[in-house]
């Protein structure tokens, strides 16, 4: 039985150059700066466009032409540097700052626009390429991966991952070509083959298609599972000639005119000015919500963090305040801070005071404390406090008789400390009431931040600013780029094989 393949909607060709410069490749990383850093911006913009296209394809059944046109452009300009970098080493040749086709450049990718698309599909694309994901791990990194477990319960000890087939042949080809002065052809076959099957999952993924990628390596430069039908006998690299390097072949598809640098600029920075909006607007809002309902007393609180010393005092590191505007700061945005403190003992009687950072050192000069260093961090509970220790002996008198607080409380049960942030050099100290060691108390900080709700309203705004310009200049983009038509050069994109009538097999 006699077997046909249609033609796959996204098609990814690439031209193996001769010759290519055996050295060229070891600073080819550092050639691709400039494209990494546009392509991080164009990708944030991906992002944007494919949650639009998303819900333009749920509504209205259609993937809006000039998002397509910009997504796959995105792919497009990505693939040319992959086949440039390290993802092929397939040329030598720069490649171009453009969404569009270049006629004539080595790699060249397209997609079949889609007049009409599932609504229901494009809720489960994401879960349906699930098989495919282990394919592309493996293809291009995360694929094998190994560890070691600390048994006692710690979490992962140490392992290592493998980095994916295609930078590995890509590298054992760089070596050949290094060598001997030519890229082995069977691995660049390979290598194309596996760098098609993660684009065409891209594709999907993506929204670009409806189409499932198939299962299936096409091997070669030449796509032979895309487009028209690429006879058997066709080689599928296309080498030097005694003429000179081999030329792309003419791109069969129109080369798309509605994305200029400026509509493209115009939507990359407001994405980019969307993306910053969200940080003004999180914590406008958060603000917002912890001024008007977080109040206790009209003090805003935080956790409770547990202190503990078996030492004779806990105090806070050197608290610099000073510079202009600190009153107003102080009256207006901050007030007077409470720090209130319960003994975990109940017995227990507690002092806590502030003074000056020299009177403090003086009296604890020689006398072993803790210093608190962090309350939280990177991936500590915000209750958690960390401190060191400081050696020494048992304090010549009394935390109350030293005569050196500015603000200070003493006594059984929680204590409660009021004090106005000043110019200064300030610590915080927690001790028993009797000078002994050990202490152990909750700790926590409150003030009335009086100011809160004008820095939650002026941040609101700062974002409902940017949001609303990158908005302006997204949809500015868009539109200019979808009420001007493409040119035409009077080249038809191939359809699709029809399906023969005598019973022959057709296989995607």
């Amino acid at each position: 039985m006699t077997e046909i393949r249609t033609s796959h909607p996204v098609r990814v060709d690439g031209v193996l150059d001769a010759p290519l410069s055996r050295w060229l490749w070891l600073l080819k990383w550092l050639l691709l700066v400039p494209h990494v850093v546009v392509l991080a911006f164009l990708w944030l913009a991906w992002l944007l466009v494919t949650v639009a296209a998303f819900f333009a394809v749920l509504v209205t059944g259609r993937y809006p032409r000039s998002l397509f046109d910009f997504s796959v452009g995105v792919l497009r300009w990505t693939w040319r540097v992959q086949y440039y970098g390290y993802s092929a080493l397939g040329t030598d040749r720069y490649p171009p700052f453009t969404l569009a086709e270049v006629p004539g450049y080595p790699a060249s990718f397209h997609v079949t626009y889609p007049e009409r698309m599932s609504r229901g599909l494009v809720l489960v694309k994401w879960l349906l390429a699930l098989p495919h994901y282990l394919v592309v791990a493996l293809f291009v990194g995360g694929g094998v991966w190994a560890w070691s477990t600390d048994w006692a319960g710690d979490g992962w000890d140490d392992g290592w991952a493998f980095g994916g087939l295609v930078p590995l042949l890509v590298v054992v080809s760089a070596l050949v070509l290094l060598f001997t002065g030519r890229y082995p052809e069977p691995l660049f076959d390979l290598v194309l083959g596996m760098d098609r099957w993660v684009l065409r999952v891209a594709a999907y993924v993506g929204l670009l298609t409806d189409v499932y990628p198939p299962f299936r390596l096409d091997l070669g430069g030449t796509d032979p599972g895309s487009g028209p039908a690429v006879p058997a006998t066709a080689p599928a690299v296309l080498t030097a000639t005694s003429a000179g390097p081999a030329a792309a072949p003419p791109s069969p598809y129109p080369v798309p005119g509605r994305w200029t640098a400026g509509r493209v600029t115009a939507v990359v920075v407001g994405a980019a000015l969307l993306a910053v909006s969200t940080g003004p607007l999180v914590a406008g809002g958060a603000l917002l919500w912890a001024d008007t309902t977080q109040r206790e007393d009209g003090l805003l609180w935080s956790a409770d963090a547990e202190v503990s010393s078996d030492r004779y005092a806990v105090t806070t590191g050197d608290l610099a305040l000073g510079g202009e505007g600190l009153d107003w700061v102080v009256d207006d945005l901050l007030g007077t801070v409470r720090l209130q403190a319960t003994p975990v003992r109940p017995d227990d009687e507690l002092f806590v005071g502030v003074g000056r950072t020299a009177d403090v050192a003086s009296y604890l000069d020689g006398v072993g404390h803790s210093v608190l260093d962090e309350i939280g961090g990177d991936g500590v509970p915000s209750d958690t406090v960390t401190t060191r220790d400081v050696p020494g002996e048992a304090p010549a008198a009394a935390p109350g008789e030293a005569g050196i607080w500015v603000a200070s409380a003493a006594g059984a049960g929680t204590r409660e400390l009021d004090w106005r942030p000043a110019d200064g050099d300030w610590t915080l100290v927690l001790m028993r009431a009797d000078g002994g060691a050990g202490v152990a108390a909750e700790v926590a900080v409150a003030a009335p931040v009086p100011g809160l709700t004008w820095i939650a309203v002026v941040l609101l705004l700062a974002g409902v600013v940017l949001a609303a310009g990158g908005t302006a200049l997204v949809v500015l983009g868009v539109h200019r780029a979808a009420t001007t038509p493409p040119p035409t050069d009077g080249v038809r994109i191939p359809e699709p094989r029809p399906a023969p009538s005598d019973g022959t097999r057709v296989r995607p």
